[in-house]
C-alpha cells in the first residue's frame, strides 16, 4: 500500500473580507453603520439606535443632528422585514420629540408608514408605526396627509389588533384625527362604531379610556349617534355607569351620553327602555363633583331642543338639579345654575324650579365665587322672565337686596343679569316701589359707566323701568346718573341707543329732568340721531319729542310750535326762534347778561311767593324790604339782574302790599347795588329762583272770573281774545299797523328793568306773538284747548277747534270740529277758518 500524502486547505477566496467584530461606543459610528449594504449591520445599528434613543429626550435630539432620521427614512421601506422592523422602532421612539415631528413632517414619512399599517406585517411594525403616526398627528397638516393618504382604513381594522399596544398607538391616532370634523364623518362611514364598543370591555383602563374619548367626539355627529343607537351602544354606556369598578370612566362615559341626549329620537329610545330614569337615578346618587358637574352640562346642552327638555321634564330632571345645588363644589353649582337656565324655556320647568330653586339661588348670590354668583343670577333671570310667581319668589326670599348688591359686581354677565331680574321684578308695583327704596337709580351708576355694550343695554332699559316713578327721577337727576345716560346716545351699538332713547323718553316726563337732560346735550344729539336714516328708530323719535313737550320753552324755541296738550306753566320764556346748532340758554343764563338791543325775552311766572321765602315783585319803581343775614333791614331798589344774584344770596325778601309810588313814599332809604357790590356775593351752590308776575296773576284771575262761565267754547275763545287785545294795546287798524310803535314800548320796559327778560305782564302794547302767547298762557289755566304757532316776521298766532252748530232742519247732527285761528289784532274775537285766504293772509301781513 502505497503511504498516504495529507492534503493542504485551499485559501480563502482573495475578494472575501474576514468577519470583523466591532465595538463602538459613540453614535457617530452607529449613524455611519447606517449607511452601510450589509443587511446584518443594518439590524444591529438599528437596535442600537433604538435603545440609545429610548434613554431620553436629548439622546434623540442627538442623533436629529447626527442626520439618523434621514438614513432610517430610506431603511423603513427595505427589503429585509428585521432591518425595516428595526428603523421603524427608531421612528416611534424618536417621534415624541418636537424637532423630530418637524423633520418627518418635511421627509413626508406619513405615507411610507402607512404602507406598513398592512396586515401581513410584523405586528411590532404596526406597534410602531402607529406610535410614529399617534405622535405626528398631533399637528393639523399631518392629519390631513393621513386622511388623504388613506390612514384611517387600516387605523380602525389595526383596533381589533391582539396586541393591546396596536389597539391603543392605532386608538390614540384616531382620536387626534377625529377632532377635524371631516374625519369624523369619513370614521362613521368606515364602521368605527364597533370596534369601539368592543374596546370598551378591554382589561387596559387606557384603551377603555381612549375608546370613550374618540365616542365622545365623534357622537356630536347624528348620524354617529344613530349607528350608536342600533349597535346597542347605549346599553354599553350605562352598564359602565351601574359598574363602581369602573367609576374613572364615568365622568367620559357621561360625556358621550349628553352628546346622545341631544338627540330627541336617542332620547326618546333611552327614555322606553327605562334608561333615562336609571341615568336620572345615578345622577341624583353619585357624589363625585366631576361626575355631577358633566352630568349637568349634558342636561344644558340637551335642553335646546323643546321637545328634549318636555322629555326631561316628564323624567322629573328638576329634582336632580336642585339637588345639584346643594353640594359644595362650586363648579356643580354653576353647571346646575346653567342647567336651570336652559330648563326655564319650558313652562313646566319654569315653575318646578321656581318653587324650590328660588330660595337656593338666591343664597348663591352672596358666594364670594364670581363665577357662582354669575351663573346663579343668569338662573333668576330665566326663572323671573314673564313669571309674576317667579318673581314674587325672589322678593320673599329676600333676594332684592343682593340683587342691588351684586350690580357691582367683577363678572358684566352678572351685573346684566341682576339688572333683567329687577327688571322683571319692576313689572309688579310693589314689587319696583320695594327695589326702589334700596336706592336703585343710585346703583344702576356704575353700569350706566361699563364699556360693556350688555351692561350698558340692560342698565338703560332698567332706567325706563324704574323712571316711571318721580321719585326714582329725582334720585337718578341727584345722584349724576342723567350724564352717562345721555352718553349712551352716542353709542353704535344699536340696542344699546336704542334703550337710552327710551330711558330718555321715560325719564323726561317731569320739567326739572327734561331741563337736565336738555342741558347736558340729549336734544342736540337726538336731533342729530333722527337725522340718519340708519341710526333713527321709533324710540329716539319719541325721546326727542317727550324732551320738548316737558320743556317748550326750548320746544317752543325749536320748532316753533305748541300743541293744545302743551300746557303752559310758570317757568316758560320765548326768547325767539334759536338757529340750528345754536346752545338753548336757561332763563338764569340769560337773567345774568347785560342789557343789548336784541329780541326780548319774554317771560312767564304767574306763581305767588311764600310769604315766609317771598321773591320781590318785578317792578323797578316797587321798594322792597330785604332783611340781611346780620339781622338789619334795608330798602333795595332791585333791577332784574339785581334780584338774581341777591337770590342766588339766600337773602329773604319781604313784599310790601300796595303797589309801585305808595311804596316808594314809605321807603326810608334806598340802597342802590353796585357791580362791586354784586362781585362780593358767593353764587356758588345756590339756586335761582324768578320773581313772580302779579300783573299776569291779576289778568289770569280776572279772566277766570269773567271768561269761565260762559257756557260755550265759542263764546270763551271770542271774550278771551277780546281780553287779551284789550291788555295788549286794543284792536290795530291794518293799515296803520306801522304806527303801533310796540318796539319802542318794549325797549322802554327793558331799559327800565336793565334787563332783556320782560314779563309779560308788564307789555301793554304787544303785536302778534304777545298777544298770542298770552292768549296760549290764559287759555291754559282756564282750560281752554289751544294750539300756539311762530311764523315770521314777528307773527304767531292761535289755532283754536271748535264744532259749529248744525244745519239748519237737520237737528242732533254731529259734525267734526274746524280749525279756527284766533284774530289778536284787528278783529279781536273774530275766528278765521283755517285754509281760508283770509287765515293765509293773517299769517303773511
Amino acid at each position: 500500500m502505497g503511504k498516504k500524502v495529507k492534503k493542504e486547505a485551499e485559501p480563502p477566496p482573495k475578494d472575501v473580507f474576514d468577519p470583523l467584530l466591532i465595538e463602538s461606543k459613540t453614535p457617530e459610528t452607529v449613524v455611519l453603520m447606517l449607511s452601510s449594504p450589509e443587511t446584518e449591520v443594518l439590524t444591529k445599528a438599528c437596535d442600537a439606535l433604538y435603545k440609545f434613543a429610548s434613554k431620553d429626550d436629548e439622546n434623540k435630539v442627538a442623533l436629529l443632528g447626527l442626520g439618523a432620521l434621514e438614513h432610517l427614512y430610506k431603511l423603513i421601506s427595505h427589503e429585509d422585514p428585521i432591518v425595516r422592523r428595526n428603523a421603524i422602532m427608531v421612528f416611534g421612539i424618536m417621534a415624541s420629540n418636537h424637532d423630530v415631528k418637524k423633520l418627518l413632517r418635511e421627509l413626508d414619512v406619513t405615507n411610507p408608514l402607512i404602507s406598513q399599517l398592512a396586515p401581513e406585517e410584523d405586528v411590532v411594525i404596526h406597534e410602531f408605526a402607529t406610535l410614529c403616526l399617534a405622535h405626528m398627528a398631533v399637528e393639523c397638516t399631518t392629519k390631513v396627509k393621513i386622511f388623504e393618504q388613506g390612514g384611517l382604513e387600516p387605523l380602525i381594522r389595526l383596533l381589533g389588533s391582539p396586541d393591546p399596544d396596536v389597539q391603543k398607538n392605532s386608538l390614540e391616532c384616531i382620536y387626534l384625527l377625529v377632532q377635524d370634523f371631516q374625519n369624523r364623518a369619513a370614521v362613521s362611514e368606515l364602521n368605527v362604531i364597533p370596534p369601539l364598543l368592543e374596546l370598551l370591555e378591554s382589561e387596559y383602563p387606557v384603551i377603555q379610556l381612549l375608546a370613550l374619548q374618540t365616542l365622545e367626539v365623534i357622537s356630536k355627529d347624528r348620524e354617529t349617534r344613530i349607528i350608536l343607537g342600533e349597535k346597542n351602544g347605549l346599553d354599553c354606556l350605562l352598564k359602565i355607569l351601574e359598574t363602581d369598578e369602573l367609576s374613572d370612566l364615568h365622568v367620559e362615559t357621561l360625556a358621550v351620553l349628553g352628546n346622545c341626549l341631544e338627540d330627541v329620537h336617542i332620547l326618546q329610545l333611552i327614555q322606553q327602555t327605562g334608561g333615562l330614569k336609571k341615568l336620572l337615578s345615578l345622577l341624583g346618587a353619585s357624589t363625585v363633583p366631576d361626575i355631577q358637574k358633566n352630568a349637568a352640562k349634558a342636561i344644558t346642552k340637551a335642553a335646546c331642543d323643546s321637545e328634549i327638555r318636555k322629555i326631561l321634564n316628564e323624567e322629573e330632571v328638576e329634582k336632580c338639579l336642585l339637588k345639584l345645588l346643594e353640594t359644595g363644589n362650586d363648579e356643580v353649582k354653576v353647571a346646575a345654575s346653567q342647567a336651570i337656565s336652559a330648563m326655564c324655556e319650558n313652562a313646566d320647568s319654569k315653575c318646578a324650579l321656581g318653587l324650590q330653586g328660588i330660595p337656593q339661588l338666591v343664597q348663591l348670590l352672596s358666594s364670594d365665587n364670581e363665577e357662582v354668583k354669575e351663573a346663579a343670577v343668569t338662573a333668576l333671570a330665566s326663572l323671573t322672565e314673564a313669571s309674576r310667581s317667579n318673581a314674587s319668589a325672589v322678593a320673599e326670599a329676600e333676594g332684592i337686596e343682593p340683587l342691588v348688591n351684586t350690580l357691582s359686581a367683577q363678572r358684566d354677565g352678572a351685573i346684566a343679569n341682576a339688572i333683567t331680574v329687577l327688571t322683571n321684578l319692576a313689572m309688579q308695583e310693589s314689587l319696583r316701589v320695594s327695589i326702589q327704596s334700596h336706592g336703585i337709580m343710585s346703583a344702576l351708576m356704575e353700569p350706566l359707566h361699563s364699556t360693556n355694550s350688555q351692561v350698558q343695554s340692560k342698565a338703560a332699559f332698567a332706567v325706563a323701568a324704574f323712571g316711571c316713578d318721580a321719585v326714582a327721577r329725582t334720585e337718578l337727576r341727584n345722584a349724576g346718573g342723567l350724564g352717562p345716560l345721555v352718553e349712551l346716545l352716542h353709542s353704535k351699538n344699536d340696542e344699546v341707543r336704542r334703550n337710552a332713547c327710551w330711558a330718555v323718553t321715560v325719564c323726561a316726563s317731569d320739567e326739572p329732568t327734561a331741563v337736565e337732560l336738555c342741558r347736558l346735550g340729549a336734544l342736540e344729539i337726538l336731533e342729530e340721531i333722527n337725522l340718519s336714516t340708519k341710526r333713527k328708530n321709533k324710540f329716539s323719535e319719541a325721546a326727542l319729542e317727550k324732551l320738548l313737550d316737558n320743556n317748550l320753552s326750548q320746544k317752543y324755541s325749536r320748532l316753533g310750535y305748541l300743541s293744545s296738550s302743551n300746557i303752559i306753566t310758570n317757568g316758560f320764556y320765548d326768547c325767539g326762534q334759536i338757529k340750528p346748532g345754536a346752545k338753548f340758554l336757561s332763563l338764569e343764563e340769560l337773567s345774568m347778561q347785560e342789557l343789548t338791543d336784541r329780541r326780548a325775552i319774554i317771560f312767564i311766572n304767574a306763581k305767588p311767593q311764600e310769604e315766609e321765602k317771598i321773591s320781590p315783585t318785578f317792578q323797578p319803581s316797587l321798594i322792597n324790604l330785604c332783611k340781611c343775614p346780620g339781622g338789619e333791614l334795608l330798602y333795595l331798589n332791585l333791577s332784574f339782574r339785581d334780584y338774581s344774584i341777591l337770590n342766588k344770596c339766600n337773602f329773604l325778601f319781604y313784599v310790601r302790599k300796595g303797589k309801585g309810588k305808595k311804596e316808594e313814599e314809605k321807603a326810608k332809604e334806598v340802597i342802590d347795588i353796585t357791580p362791586k357790590d354784586q362781585e362780593e356775593i358767593n353764587l356758588e351752590n345756590s339756586l335761582w329762583l324768578p320773581p313772580s308776575d302779579i300783573i299776569l296773576m291779576d289778568y289770569i284771575d280776572d279772566a277766570s272770573k269773567t271768561i269761565l262761565p260762559l257756557t260755550t267754547t265759542r263764546e270763551q275763545v271770542v271774550a278771551l281774545a277780546q281780553f287779551v287785545a284789550d291788555r295788549m294795546g286794543g284792536s290795530i287798524e291794518r293799515d296803520k299797523l306801522h304806527d303801533f310803535s310796540w318796539e319802542l314800548h318794549i325797549s322802554e320796559i327793558e331799559f327800565e328793568l336793565k334787563c332783556n327778560i320782560v314779563p309779560i305782564g308788564k307789555i301793554k302794547k304787544g303785536t302778534f306773538y304777545h298777544r298770542a302767547l298770552l292768549f296760549k298762557v290764559i287759555a291754559d289755566r282756564i282750560g281752554i284747548g289751544c294750539s300756539l304757532v311762530r311764523g315770521n316776521y314777528n307773527r304767531a298766532w292761535n289755532e283754536v277747534k271748535l264744532v259749529d252748530d248744525s244745519p239748519k232742519g237737520i237737528a242732533g247732527l254731529l259734525l267734526p270740529p274746524q280749525e279756527y285761528i284766533v284774530d289778536l289784532m284787528f278783529e279781536p274775537g273774530f275766528l278765521i277758518k283755517q285754509g281760508s285766504a283770509k287765515a293765509d293772509q293773517y299769517k303773511r301781513i
